[in-house]
């Protein structure tokens, strides 16, 4: 009888052992519910609709990877984040992830980890369909080139293309299009895919330019030092793609758009 008590306080023993740390991002997990961060005004990657869903490709991958980790999608708490506030979001711990077309580069990585990446684009341009003057980067001199507080892709035409360009700031996408749509900017440049989610909403008015300049490569963001973390989202991309859900996800999310969908990236942030 005595044995029978302490293999059975052996196995309790073990079991409470294998729990992973509440700290980590699969503790958390354990615990029935994430926190992950999107963005909330980005049509065909991530929306929050007026009637209060959340819908977009980067919403699916959310969606998918936390099943993996044992969170079902009513558990997700939702959280708005941008591109000036990602890191911090995930340091100060506000978030548990970030999967809003975060792309993955060498200097955020000092702050935060990622996995994948999920997705590959390139920056590229979005303008009134009128102008056909602004055929790249390098013809927007003289011009008002519109981003978003935070990111990087105007900075870039600057120093590399158009020195004279002029560059103006909003805090959100949408600002940026209601300014070209309006005249008071000549060009909105972000990723090709936000871009082209643009256009679905004004198909007769804008157009994406076509002509990438950069490669983008985006990641889910989460914070240092959690290893097992990593490994199981990137597993997790890993069978969203072999599973069929990751193409079926962007022909519903970003086909009607007109963008060419692009391969499966190989996963590499390890």
């Amino acid at each position: 009888m005595l044995r029978v008590v302490f293999v059975v306080l052996l196995l309790l023993g073990l079991t409470a052992c294998s729990h992973a740390s509440p700290d980590t991002l699969q503790g958390k997990a354990d615990d029935g519910a994430l926190t992950i961060g999107i963005r909330f005004d980005q049509p065909g990657l991530a929306e929050h609709t007026l009637d209060g869903r959340f819908v977009g490709f980067d919403v699916e991958v959310a969606k998918f990877v936390a099943g993996r980790l044992g969170v079902k999608p009513e558990d997700i708490d939702w959280r708005e984040t941008t591109s000036a506030t990602r890191e911090t979001d995930l340091t100060s711990g506000r978030v548990d992830l970030v999967v809003a077309t975060y792309s993955i580069t060498d200097k955020r990585k000092q702050l935060i980890s990622f996995a994948g990446p999920y997705f590959v684009t390139g920056e590229d341009l979005l303008v009134r369909k009128n102008d056909t003057a602004i055929t790249g980067p390098e013809t927007l001199n003289g011009r008002r080139l519109c981003s978003v507080t935070g990111s990087t892709p105007a900075q870039e035409v600057k120093a590399r293309f158009a020195h004279a360009v002029q560059l103006v700031e909003y805090p959100r996408y949408p600002d940026c299009v209601t300014a070209l749509l309006a005249g008071q900017v000549d060009a909105v440049t972000t990723d090709a895919v936000i871009l082209a989610g643009y256009v679905t909403q004004n198909p007769e008015l804008l157009r994406v330019v076509g002509t990438p300049f950069t490669e983008e490569r985006y990641g889910i963001g989460l914070r240092k030092g959690d290893p097992a973390g990593q490994s199981a989202l990137d597993s997790a991309i890993e069978d969203m793609i072999s599973s069929g859900d990751w193409l079926r996800s962007l022909r519903q999310n970003i086909g009607p758009s007109g963008y060419p969908l692009p391969a499966p990236p190989a996963v590499t942030e390890r």
